[in-house]
C-alpha cells in the first residue's frame, strides 16, 4: 500500500510520531472498565491495568470516549466543560496523604464498590465520590495540596479555563443545578469582576473544584506517561459540540450561536430529523478570535491522548443547524452557500492540525460528499470504515473487499453507537445473509463463534492503517465474558432517552481479564 504521501502531508508531524504502519487497539468507554480498586465506575488508575493487557496482547493502542466533566448528565458527547476532566474517574484509592488521614482511609474502605450490576448507577456514584472529596479536600487539600508549587503550577497553566469553570460550577450549586438562562440576568452575563468575586466570597468551594480537577489532570497524565513507556497510544475523542448549558458557553457566548441547535436532516431512520439541542458555532467569530478557544481546547487534550477522534468531522464542513423551536427535519445546511463548504472546512482542519501533535482520525460515517472524503485524506486525515456499512451502494449494495481500503483509515466492526455484531447479525437477516454470501459462508440465523472470529480477523487485515474494535466484540467469543443477553453489550442507542444508554459495564473486572489466557491467545491469533 503506497502511503508515501502522508509523510509530506499537513498532518506530517503527527504521523512521524505516531508511525506510518498498521496499528491494533481497542476502543472501550472509560466508564465501563473495573478494577478491585474502583469504585461504582471506571477510574484513570484503572487505565494502567488496561494498557498492560493490551500490550500483553500485541496492541498499541486503547480509544477512549470523551473524559470530559458532564455535571449530573451521563453522555459523555455532553459535557459542561471542553477542558476539565469528570471528577466521577477519579481514582479515590491513589490520592495523595491519603495515609495521614485514618478516618479517609476507613470511610473509603466501606465505600461500596457498585460493581456487581450489569449497569451503572451514575447516582450513587457521584452522591458517594462527592461525599468522599469534599472530606478529601477540606483535610488533606487544605493542609498539604493547596500550598503546593505542584498544585499552584497548575492554576497557572489552566488559567485561561480553570477559575470560570470552577465559578460555574458555584453557581450551579447556589441555583440547584438549573440552566444559566434561568438564573439572575448579572450571573448570566458574568463580567471578569463578577467572576473574581464569586471565587473570593467562595474560596473553599473554588479550591475544592480545582483541587478535584488537579488531581484528575495528574491521574490521566500519569496513564498517558505509562502509555509512553508501554510504548501504547492513548486515543481521545473531541466531540464536535458542547452542552448549551456549559462553562464554555456560558463564558465565551460569542463562540457560538444560539439562535440555532444542531442535528441531522430526516433521513429512513428518523422522518423528522434530529434535534441534538447543542448550539452551533458562530464560525466568523471563531476566526476573528483566530480559533484561540478550539487552538487552546485541543492543545490541553495533548496533556491526555496522542490520538483523538473528531466526532462528526463533517459537521465542520457543513452543520444542519435548526432555528430554536423548531422540528429536526426545518432546519437546513449551514454555510448556506455549498460552493464554500470545502473551503470552510478545510481552513477548520488545517487548523487543528497545526494545534497540537495528536495525529486526527475523523468519524465520517453517514453521508459525507466525497469531497469532504478528498479534502480530510489530503490533510493526512484517517477516516472511519465500520465493515458492515463498506458498500457498493450504486452497484447492488456490494461489500468492498477489506483489500480495498485506503491506507489512510481506520477499520472497525461496531462504533458504541451501533449493533454489536451479534446483535447487527440477528436483528438484520437480510444483510447478514448478504454478507455470508459476500464472505462465501452458508447462512445462519446466529451468528457462529467460527464466522465472529473471521470478520475479526479479517478487521484487523484490511489495508487500514488502523484496526480497532470494541474489547466487547473480542470478549462475546469467550465462554462467560459476556452478558448473557447480548442486548445487554450495547453501549447506546441514538436519539433516544434510555437508562441502558451510557450505563454498560465489562462483566469481567480488569484483574479477569489479564488472567484470562484463552482471551489472550485469541487475540493474539486475530493479530497474526
Amino acid at each position: 500500500m503506497d502511503t508515501s504521501y502522508l509523510s509530506h502531508c499537513p498532518a506530517a508531524k503527527q504521523w512521524d510520531r505516531i508511525g506510518i504502519r498498521p496499528h491494533n487497539g481497542i476502543n472501550i468507554p472509560l466508564f465501563s472498565i473495573h478494577s478491585n480498586q474502583s469504585h461504582g465506575i471506571g477510574e484513570f488508575n484503572d487505565l494502567l491495568l488496561l494498557i498492560d493487557w493490551a500490550v500483553s496482547v500485541g496492541m498499541d493502542v486503547i480509544q477512549l470516549l470523551p473524559l470530559n466533566d458532564t455535571g449530573h448528565g451521563t453522555s459523555p458527547y455532553s459535557a459542561i466543560s471542553a477542558f476539565a476532566l469528570n471528577p466521577l474517574y477519579l481514582s479515590l484509592a491513589e490520592l495523595p496523604y491519603l495515609e495521614k488521614y485514618p478516618s479517609l482511609q476507613d470511610e473509603l474502605s466501606l465505600m461500596p464498590k457498585h460493581t456487581q450490576s450489569g449497569r451503572i448507577d451514575y447516582h450513587r456514584v457521584r452522591e458517594h465520590k462527592k461525599h468522599f472529596l469534599v472530606r478529601y479536600c477540606n483535610l488533606a487539600g487544605t493542609q498539604h495540596l493547596i500550598s503546593s508549587s505542584e498544585y499552584q503550577n497548575f492554576l497557572q497553566e489552566a488559567s485561561f479555563w480553570i477559575n470560570e469553570y470552577a465559578a460555574f460550577k458555584i453557581l450551579k450549586n447556589r441555583h440547584g443545578w438549573t440552566h444559566w438562562e434561568s438564573w439572575p440576568e448579572r450571573e448570566q452575563f458574568p463580567s471578569t469582576e463578577f467572576i473574581k468575586q464569586v471565587i473570593v466570597e467562595n474560596q473553599n468551594e473554588f479550591h475544592r473544584h480545582c483541587l478535584i480537577q488537579f488531581l484528575c489532570d495528574k491521574q490521566m497524565k500519569k496513564a498517558y506517561a505509562y502509555a509512553d513507556q508501554k510504548k501504547l497510544f492513548i486515543m481521545g475523542d473531541i466531540p464536535i459540540l458542547i452542552d448549551r448549558d456549559s462553562a464554555d458557553v456560558w463564558i465565551h457566548r460569542q463562540l457560538f450561536d444560539l439562535e440555532y441547535s444542531a442535528g441531522a436532516p430526516p433521513d429512513i431512520y428518523a422522518v423528522d430529523g434530529q434535534n441534538w439541542g447543542f448550539p452551533i458555532y458562530d464560525w466568523d467569530h471563531c476566526i476573528e478570535e483566530d480559533f484561540s478557544w478550539w487552538k487552546r481546547r485541543l492543545s490541553w487534550s495533548a496533556r491526555y491522548y496522542h490520538i483523538y477522534r473528531i466526532d462528526h468531522v463533517v459537521g465542520f464542513f457543513r452543520l444542519w443547524s435548526i432555528p430554536i423551536g423548531h422540528k429536526g427535519c426545518e432546519g437546513s445546511f449551514l454555510p448556506k452557500d455549498e460552493s464554500t463548504w470545502i473551503d470552510h472546512g478545510q481552513r477548520i482542519m488545517l487548523m487543528m492540525v497545526e494545534a497540537s501533535l495528536m495525529l486526527p482520525i475523523g468519524e465520517d460515517l453517514g453521508v459525507v460528499p466525497d469531497e469532504v472524503r478528498a479534502c480530510l485524506g489530503a490533510i493526512g486525515i484517517c477516516g472511519t470504515r465500520v465493515m458492515r456499512w463498506e458498500r457498493k451502494w450504486k452497484e447492488q449494495q456490494q461489500y468492498i473487499m477489506p483489500c480495498e481500503y485506503h491506507p489512510n483509515t481506520l477499520t472497525t466492526v461496531s462504533t458504541h453507537d451501533s449493533e454489536t455484531l451479534q446483535q447487527w447479525w440477528a436483528n438484520h437477516p437480510d444483510e447478514a445473509l448478504s454478507f455470508a454470501d459476500f464472505k462465501g459462508w452458508a447462512y445462519h440465523p446466529v451468528l457462529s463463534r467460527e464466522y465472529h472470529k473471521e470478520i475479526l480477523w479479517d478487521s484487523h487485515h484490511t489495508n487500514s492503517l488502523f484496526h480497532i474494535n470494541l474489547l466487547p466484540e473480542y470478549l462475546a467469543l469467550i465462554p462467560g465474558l459476556s452478558h448473557p443477553d447480548i442486548n445487554d453489550e450495547r453501549i447506546n442507542i441514538p436519539g433516544i432517552v434510555s437508562d441502558c444508554n451510557w450505563t454498560y459495564r465489562l462483566r469481567p473486572s480488569l484483574e479477569e481479564l489479564i488472567s484470562n489466557h484463552s482471551l489472550k491467545h485469541l487475540i493474539l491469533d486475530l493479530l497474526n
